[in-house]
């Protein structure tokens, strides 16, 4: 093992898991998730992580994943043929191929300007559950079920074999493993680093690293940082702003550590505004600035950050008199579970209605939503309704959804939308 410390891969039980009929056509047909009300029969209690082989009701063979008992789905499924290789780091790999092979053309196409990206999406990579993103030469593997928590050595293994050039591995365990018990965590904590270079590297580093998006040089806290230490997945719409905002004033609405604004500021934007209720996120946006000073358009450009609740802050600038020329506003998720959707769509409403009149007339409203509850055949009749509400005119020319290494192949892990409209 490259991480010796990583090794929890104590040996796993296996278990015999019957399927209902009605879970064997979705499991055929690609969806890899059983849920607990399919299970007909297990052959014995099961622990998280263990190896799961699914069968239908005349023993036939039907799958095989990994089972997790805190989890309405069952099994995280990771093969649904035979011919596949049992689980474990033949499959694993097999599995990471098959995510970075449809990725490359897009890397190749970023060239060295970019060297930060998502390397595995879920089960839209065929790993329900596991999030792997790239930033330089250090990896983030983030776990969002406890089935892959004995497995994380193995898989971490697996990556940087097929990527040599890594050096750092930083685990994140999403809030509800966090919460598990400590015998269930099998040693891991959330943000726990190891090092392929050995103790003493370890020891020098803090989790932090800088990366390069688009030329840009960005530094990522890979430990506490939100999702695994950047919103990577908003870097085409980073660039489209980029590219709009020559000679505007930016105003950017939950601006984290300033990835639109930095990209306004070098597309030529006069001057931007960032508001986020984090004052360590507005410190950091203010370091990324000076980091790349090099960019005359970022060296020239006027740059303010306003530490606050974003409602609070946007009424306040009404009520100053203060317009941009463009106000984007991406703000994090407000549903995180289906019954908060109504909640969530009001709260997007009234973020269109403060963000459309802060625009100059003929200025653009960028909009985006990253939550997978609110569709945007709901979010964006609800951003253009209240846009129309306050009296302005909308006229959207652009739509967005995934960037190429965040594929979504089922409905539920689409989540991304953006919007862009000029308002009159």
């Amino acid at each position: 093992m490259f991480f010796p410390r990583l090794e929890t891969d104590l040996p796993r039980g296996r278990l015999a898991v019957k399927l209902k009929n009605k879970a064997l056509a979705p499991l055929r047909n690609g969806d890899f998730r059983i849920y607990e009300d399919s299970v007909e029969k297990l052959s014995a209690k099961g622990s998280a992580g263990d190896v799961a082989v699914l069968f239908d009701r005349k023993q036939k063979f039907a799958g095989a994943g990994l089972f997790d008992p805190f989890s309405p789905v069952r099994v995280k499924v990771l093969s649904n043929s035979s011919s596949l290789p049992a689980v474990g780091s033949e499959l694993f790999s097999l599995l990471i191929r098959g995510a970075l092979d449809p990725r490359k053309a897009g890397f190749a196409a970023c060239g060295e300007a970019t060297n930060a990206f998502r390397l595995v999406n879920g089960e839209s990579d065929g790993f329900p559950g596991l999030v792997a993103d790239r930033y330089d030469k250090a990896l983030v593997l983030k776990l969002y079920s406890a089935a892959w928590l004995p497995h994380a050595g193995t898989v971490a293994e697996c990556f940087f074999h097929a990527l040599p050039e890594l050096e750092y591995l930083v685990i994140r365990l999403s809030r509800e493993l966090s919460h598990l018990p400590e015998k269930d965590l099998c040693g891991l904590t959330d943000g726990k680093l190891f090092s392929a270079k050995g103790e003493e590297a370890l020891r020098k580093w803090d989790g932090k690293t800088l990366f390069r998006e688009n030329g840009l040089l960005f530094e990522a806290d890979l430990v506490r940082g939100q999702k695994t230490g950047f919103f990577l997945d908003q870097r085409e719409n980073r660039a489209e702003a980029g590219r709009l905002a020559g000679g505007k004033s930016v105003l950017n609405v939950f601006s984290y550590s300033g990835g639109f604004s930095l990209y306004a500021a070098k597309g030529g934007a006069k001057s931007v505004t960032d508001v986020d209720i984090s004052k360590y996120a507005i410190k950091e946006s203010e370091r990324n600035f000076r980091r790349n000073t090099d960019f005359p358009g970022v060296a020239a450009c006027c740059h303010t950050g306003i530490a606050g609740d974003a409602f609070e802050v946007m009424q306040r600038l009404l009520a100053e008199k203060k317009s941009f020329d463009m106000v984007i506003v991406d703000p994090p998720s407000f549903a995180k579970s289906a019954a908060e959707s109504e909640n969530a769509l009001r709260s997007y409403a009234r973020l269109a209605r403060l963000g459309s009149a802060l625009v100059r007339k003929g200025g653009i409203l960028v909009f985006a939503s990253c939550s997978s509850r609110v569709g945007k055949e709901e979010l964006f009749p609800a951003v253009n309704g209240a846009v129309a509400e306050s009296g302005r005119r909308g006229e959207v020319f652009l739509v967005t959804e995934h960037a190429f290494d965040h594929p979504a192949k089922f409905p539920e892990s689409k989540y991304l939308k953006c919007q862009y409209a000029r308002i009159f």
